[in-house]
C-alpha cells in the first residue's frame, strides 16, 4: 500500500479553492483568479483532483528514488576508498584526491553526503560572526604588498619533528610568492628568507606582518623610537621595503586564511607524496605544491604588471651584508672582540684605524662568517 504524500501548505490552499469548484460554488474563471493561473491549467488541476484526491495536487516526483541517484555499489565503492586513505581529509580536497588519483569524477556535494553517510564527516551549524570586521579591499597590482607569517605545526605529523613554516602571499593576487620549512622563526630565518625572496623576486614595495620581536622591538621604553630597530626592520630599510605592522591577526587576514589551508592541505599533501626531511620538503614545496595551490587558488591582479623592484649591481653585492647579523661590541686591550661567547681577535692589518676600547660592529652572516667592522663605516 502506497502511503500518502504530505502536501504543502501551498497546495493545500489550492485544494480548498478546487473543493469550493468542485462543488459548483466558484466557476472556473474565479478559481483561475485565486489561484494566479490560466483557466486551461485550473482544468487540468481540477481532473488530477477528481482522479487522485488532493494528492494529485504533489509533484509526481515527490517521494521516489531520484534517477540520478549514485547506485549503492558506487557509494560503497567510494567510501572503502575514503576510508582506507583519505578518512580525515575535508569534503572538498577528498573530492579533488578521488578525481586526480582514482579517475571517480563525482560532485563536492556528493562526496559530502557519502562522508557523513559513512560518518567520515559531521555536518556543521552555520556560525554567527561574533565580531564586526571591517572589508579592505585587494591591492591593485602584484608585488605592492606581501603578507609575510611563521606557523609552528606537526607538518610531517610523526616522521619528524615540529617546526616552522615561513611564507609569503601576494596581497592582489592571493598567490603563494615563497614558502620554507625552517627551524624556527628566528631573526637567521627570516634574513635567510627574504634574501633568498629578492634573489628570486625583487623587491616588494611593502611587508605586512604581525609584532613578534623578530620584526618589531615591544619593549616599551624603545617601541616608540623610530631608530630602535630591529635586524629585520634594518635590512627592509636598507632595500627600501616598508614594513607595516598588524595590530591584530585579523588585519593581516590573507595569511591567517593561508595557513589555516596549509594545516589542512599541506599536511597531507606530504603524507601522500611520503615527503619527509626538510630539504625534501621545501623542494617539494617549490616544485610541486606552490604552483598547483597558486594554478587552483590565484586570482588576477586589478592591474597588470609587476611592481617588484630588480636588485641594482650594488644591492646585490651587498646582500649578503644586507640580511647579516649586526651587533656593536668593544674593543678589548688585546684586540679581542666577545661576541655570543666567542672571543674574536682582530687580524693586525685593518681598514682604517682601530683602538681597543673602541666599539665595532660585528657582521655575522647567512654562511656563519664574522666581520668586525667599526662603527660609522
Amino acid at each position: 500500500m502506497q502511503h500518502p504524500i504530505p502536501l504543502t501548505m501551498r497546495e493545500l490552499s489550492r485544494y480548498a479553492i478546487l473543493q469550493q469548484l468542485l462543488a459548483k460554488k466558484i466557476n472556473g474563471t474565479e478559481a483561475a483568479q485565486q489561484l494566479r493561473l490560466t483557466t486551461r491549467q485550473v482544468r487540468r488541476l481540477k481532473r488530477k483532483v477528481e482522479r487522485h484526491g488532493p494528492q494529485g495536487l504533489a509533484h509526481a516526483s515527490r517521494g521516489r528514488r531520484s534517477n540520478r541517484r549514485l547506485s549503492d555499489s558506487t557509494v560503497q565503492s567510494v567510501l572503502k576508498i575514503l576510508k582506507a586513505r583519505y578518512a580525515d581529509f575535508k569534503p572538498t580536497f577528498a573530492c579533488e584526491k578521488l578525481s586526480e588519483h582514482h579517475k571517480i569524477h563525482l560532485s563536492a556535494e556528493s562526496i559530502r553526503q557519502i562522508m557523513i553517510q559513512g560518518s567520515l564527516w559531521r555536518a556543521k551549524s552555520r556560525r554567527t560572526r561574533s565580531a564586526y570586521h571591517a572589508w579592505r579591499e585587494r591591492k591593485a597590482s602584484y608585488g605592492e604588498l606581501e603578507q609575510f607569517d611563521g606557523s609552528y605545526e606537526a607538518w610531517f605529523e610523526d616522521r619528524a619533528p615540529r617546526c616552522c613554516l615561513l611564507a609569503a602571499i601576494d596581497d592582489a593576487t592571493g598567490k603563494i610568492t615563497q614558502a620554507k620549512f625552517v627551524g624556527n622563526e628566528g631573526v637567521k630565518a627570516v634574513c635567510g628568507f627574504w634574501k633568498g625572496y629578492a634573489e628570486t623576486h625583487g623587491k616588494p614595495l611593502g611587508v605586512y606582518l604581525d609584532r613578534h620581536s623578530t620584526y618589531k622591538i615591544n619593549a616599551k621604553t624603545l617601541a616608540d623610537d623610530p631608530q630602535a630597530l630591529t635586524q629585520f626592520e634594518r635590512s627592509m630599510r636598507q632595500l627600501d621595503i616598508d614594513v607595516i605592522h598588524a595590530f591584530s591577526p585579523q588585519a593581516k587576514g590573507r595569511i591567517e586564511r593561508l595557513f589555516g589551508t596549509l594545516q589542512d592541505r599541506l599536511v597531507k599533501e606530504l603524507r601522500l607524496a611520503g615527503v619527509c626531511p626538510v630539504p625534501e620538503a621545501n623542494q617539494f614545496l617549490e616544485e610541486t605544491f606552490v604552483p598547483r595551490f597558486n594554478a587552483q587558488f590565484g586570482t588576477l591582479a586589478r592591474k597588470r604588471g609587476d611592481l617588484h623592484r630588480a636588485l641594482v649591481l650594488q644591492e646585490r653585492k651587498q646582500l649578503e651584508t644586507i640580511f647579516a647579523i649586526h651587533e656593536s661590541r668593544k674593543v678589548q686591550s688585546d684586540f679581542t672582540v666577545l661576541y655570543e661567547g666567542l672571543w674574536l681577535q682582530l687580524a693586525p692589518s685593518q681598514p682604517v684605524l682601530v683602538r681597543h676600547k673602541e666599539v665595532v660592529e660585528i657582521e655575522e652572516r647567512q654562511s656563519g662568517a664574522h666581520s668586525p667592522l667599526p662603527v660609522g663605516l
